[in-house]
Parts: structure tokens; sequence; C-alpha cells
């Protein structure tokens, strides 16, 4: 028979297990609702993305053809379309790391609402000058998709990165896939390009407000506490993580408040950081894969034309069906990545291989239809390396300073940009399939680095797999 003691021990035992069960059930009510309103975060964004290349791709396919209505030459047209670019190269690196020091949100607005101003001001260009001055604040602030990326970085885990990353690469494709057809119905109007331009200005502002509108409050409830092997949205909800978030949100807005000289001087010393750390390979890689695809599709239109006699309207169905099936290839990279264990190194040495392979198909191709096979595979393999130099890079580097990572990357892509065509121009002298078989020569010296660095990706794609 049990004593007195031991009868008045196990109601209080029961009770502090029931007071723990119901603590249990308070933190998974809570871990449950924080996964819900991030998840809608991350859906949000992927709207972000849609909406901000659908309005973008309206109006840049008739930009050259209204800036020539105005009266200017090629050449001005060129030098205008040189300093967008230049300013992009510059630009993105500094938004990147401003977005890290004052907080996604004021950042992402401020690039939203002043890429606006800059298509407002286009819709009302007249002259050559207007023109110009319009491209000037869309080249300053146009990161909205950088930042964005650098935000669902902060809301997921490490593991889930490539997954969302890939879809809202693809919901960023179908922006860029519908919105020439839409610019290209309205500029058949009167004063259709005008139009176009206030049509795209009004879609940054509905952007704008969206974001605004997003839940704030669980920015960063994705990332640092997410649960290991639970749902890709999902965060322990506890005392610590609010408290983190709070002390998140109050370094942002202190940081919003500085100074200019104090935050200019912040960028400038991460960006020190950033360039005397050891991720020269990874941007080498980055820079040298760029350019290689870049030079497949410099002259591909010409080169087919002059190859295999076809109009130039084929070229464009099929980097429409290259495009389309880009798309898929995002929505495709979660099933991908799971085979092969989320080990981010190996899929990207293994689509960059896929890539150069398929490049040399194209430079050696004979007939058409070897021209569509590599262009069917080639759109898989450059968004899934896409997808993944951006996750290497975050992963390398640490997501303390991802948009400063992102800003770098981008630029990098900038230079990549700006060598393509003259690169494409040299090789064009000796052969239509100059271009791409210099490509191959780039893609074929990124795949060298990467293997001649394996150990340093793969100790990180070994804790990142044990942290997880």
């Amino acid at each position: 028979m049990p004593s007195a003691a031991a009868t008045g021990r196990e109601p209080a035992a029961a009770a502090d297990r029931m007071e723990e069960e119901d603590e249990d059930g308070g933190r998974g009510a809570a871990g449950s609702t924080a996964a819900i309103t991030s998840g809608r975060f991350v859906r949000c964004l992927y709207a972000v993305g849609f909406l901000d290349l659908f309005g973008v791709s309206m109006v840049v396919p008739l930009m050259n053809l209204h800036i020539k209505s105005l009266g200017a030459s090629h050449t001005v047209a060129g030098i205008i379309g040189s300093l967008y670019g230049i300013m992009q190269l510059f630009s993105s690196t500094f938004v990147g790391c401003w977005s890290d020091i004052v907080g996604r949100r004021y950042s992402l607005l401020a690039c939203i609402l002043l890429s606006a101003l800059g298509y407002f001001l286009l819709g009302a260009s007249t002259t050559v000058f207007l023109f110009a001055i319009s491209r000037v604040p869309v080249g300053i602030f146009k990161h909205t998709l950088s930042i964005s990326k650098a935000l669902l970085s902060d809301l997921v885990s490490e593991r889930d990165r490539p997954l969302v990353m890939g879809r809202f690469n693809a919901a960023s494709s179908v922006g860029f896939i519908l919105g020439p057809v839409v610019g290209g119905y309205l500029t058949e109007l009167e004063d259709g390009f005008y139009q176009t331009s206030f049509l795209c200005a009004f879609i940054f502002l509905l952007n704008a407000v969206l974001v605004w509108m997003l839940p704030w409050s669980e920015e960063y409830t994705g990332n640092r506490e997410c649960q290991q092997g639970t749902d890709s949205f999902s965060a322990k909800a506890n005392h610590d993580l609010h408290l983190k978030s709070a002390t998140n949100g109050a370094m942002a807005s202190d940081s919003l408040f500085q100074s200019p000289w104090i935050q200019v001087t912040t960028v400038l010393k991460r960006i020190k950081g950033i360039a005397c750390s050891d991720l020269w390979d990874i941007f080498l890689v980055r820079l040298l894969m760029s350019v290689a695809i870049l030079l497949y599709y410099s002259n591909f239109s010409l080169a087919l034309e002059e190859r295999f006699g076809l109009k130039p309207l084929f070229a464009g169905y099929l980097m429409s069906y290259s495009s389309a099936l880009g798309v898929l290839a995002g929505c495709l990279l979660g099933p991908i990545a799971r085979l092969y264990q989320h080990n981010t190194y190996r899929l990207l040495l293994h689509s960059s291989t896929l890539t150069c392979t398929l490049i040399l198909l194209y430079a050696s191709a004979w007939s058409i239809w070897m021209v569509i096979l590599s262009s069917t595979f080639l759109a898989f393999s450059t968004t899934i390396g896409r997808t993944c130099i951006i996750d290497l890079e975050l992963t390398i580097g640490g997501n303390e300073a991802s948009g400063t990572l992102l800003g770098v990357g981008q630029s990098v892509t900038s230079v990549g940009r700006i060598l393509a065509p003259l690169l494409s121009g040299i090789a064009q002298e000796f052969s239509p399939c100059g271009p791409p078989s210099l490509g191959v020569g780039l893609a074929l010296a990124a795949i060298l680095i990467m293997n001649a660095n394996k150990q340093k990706y793969c100790s990180h794609g070994n804790v990142k797999l044990k942290n997880q």
C-alpha cells in the first residue's frame, strides 16, 4: 500500500505533466500560427516578383523603338542603354548592403517607389533628354528582386532555400512571359508606349501597397529559428523568437534614422569585408557562367538565319518556349534538390557541366532539331544553376549579409552583361558559331574552378546537412 507521501506526490507530478503538456500544446499552436503566417508572407513575395517582371517586360521591348521615334541615333540609344547597365553595376552592391543595414521593409519600399517614379517619368518623356533622366532612378534603385530574394533567405531554412528561390524565379518568369504580350497589344493603341509606361508605374505602386501590407512582424521568424526536420516555413514560437524578432526590428529601425554618413560608412565597411573574403571563386564562377549563357543568346536569331535559313520569328518562338521550360524547372527544384540530398555544390557542378555540354551541342549542331534539343535542356540547366550559385553564395557567405552578397552577385552579372556583347562581336568575326564556342570555353573554366575548390564547397555542404 503506497505511503501518504507518495500518494501526495502523484497528484503533484500529474499536475506538472498536465502543465507541461498544456505548455507544449501552446507552443505547438503558436508554431503552427507562425508557419501559416510565414507561408503567407512567402506567397506574397512570389506575387511581388511576378508583378515586378510583368511590369518591366511590358516596357523594355518597346524602349528602343520609342527612343528612335524621339529622334535619337543608334549611338545615342546605345549610350543610354549602357549608362543604365553601368548604374546597375555600381548600385546593386550598395543597395543590397543598405538593405542589410536599414531592414528589408524600408529598402524594398524605397526601391519599388523610386522605380515607379522612373517609369512614370518614362511615360512623360517626350524628348531624348527626359528619356535619359527617367532611366536614372530605375538604374539606381531597380533591385527589388534582389532584396526580395534576400528577404526569402531570411525567412526560410537553408535546406528549403533552393526550393523557395526556384518558385520565386518561376513566378517572376511567368510575369516576364506575359508582360511582352500585354505591352505589344497596348502599343498598337494611340500613344501606346506612354500608356504602357504609366501602367507599369501603376503596377509598381500596387506592388508597394502589397509590400506595405505584408505581416512584417514575422519577418525574422523563419530563418535562424527554423525547426529542423519540419515544414519549410515552420519556426519556433517561443519567448526567444519574439525577443529576437523585436530586437532585429529595433536594430533596423535605429539604422533607418542614422545619419546618411554613418549608413554610407557602414555600407563601405561591409563591402570591404566581402571584397577581402574568400568568396572570389564563387563570384568568378558566376561571372564565367553568366557570360557563357549570354554568349549563347547573343547572336541567336542571326546565327539561326545564317546557319539554317530560319526567320527571326522562329527564334522568338524558340526563346519563348525556353522561358516556359525555365518556369517548369523552377517548380521542379524541390524534388531535384531532394534527389541530390540538398548538396548544392554537386547540383551546381552537374548543372554547369550539362550547360557546357548543351552549348557545345548547339555550336556544333548540323540540324535545327539539335538546336531545339539543346534549348530544351538548357532551360533546365541554366535555371537550376542560377538558383544554386545564389544558394552557395548565401551558404558560404552567411545570411547575416545576404543583401550585400546578392548585391555583389548582381554586380558580377552586370559585368557579364557588359563583357558579353564585346566578346560576342569579336568571336562573330570568325564564325556564326564563334560566340557559343567561346561560351563553352568559359563554362569549362568555371567547372575547373569548382573542381579545384571542391574541398571548401563540400566542407560547407557537410556542415549544412549536419545542422539540419
